[in-house]
């Protein structure tokens, strides 16, 4: 509770009303910050939200299981123009992974199955297959089910 000194020589008396004013306006000047806060945060938040991506490039993922012949492949959402990375990773007896550009294959990791693969095209290595659209595929080949994640990384977004 609030202590206020007393009145002059008087015990027990009530707060003047100065005091409770002053405690009534820091508790509403209180209450407002805090909603200005909560409302600038929730302002941050959606401008998170909507700003867009980094232009011509995009990072994928996704993980989950697949279930056996089950195959899911992942499109980067921007064209790539210089570089492109995918890599996939597989629990158990390991998954089936590939990698295209336009629909047509760029690279599959050899026949049978493997827990982990990671594929990179850089201009500057003289890897890249060339501008345009980029798909990843895990395929899981096995008689039971398997984790997989698979990534996919165009131009700016490359990990390193």
């Amino acid at each position: 509770m609030f202590a206020a000194p007393s009145v002059i020589g008087v015990k027990d008396t009530p707060p003047p009303k100065e005091y409770a004013m002053i405690r009534n306006l820091n508790r509403s000047a209180l209450s407002r910050h805090a909603g200005r806060a909560a409302f600038a945060a929730g302002i941050a938040a959606v401008a998170l939200a909507v700003v867009p991506q980094a232009a011509f490039a995009s990072a994928e993922g996704w993980g989950g299981t697949l279930r056996p012949g089950e195959q899911r492949c992942l499109t980067a959402r921007d064209t790539a123009t210089y570089q492109v990375r995918a890599d996939g990773q597989a629990t158990g007896a390991g998954a089936r992974f590939k990698v295209t550009r336009n629909g047509w294959l760029v690279y599959g990791t050899p026949s049978g199955t493997i827990s982990g693969f990671a594929y990179e095209g850089r201009t500057s290595l003289g890897t890249f297959a060339g501008q345009g659209s980029y798909t990843v595929c895990a395929t899981n080949n096995n008689a039971t089910n398997t984790l997989v994640n698979i990534h996919i990384y165009t131009d700016g977004d490359l990990p390193y």
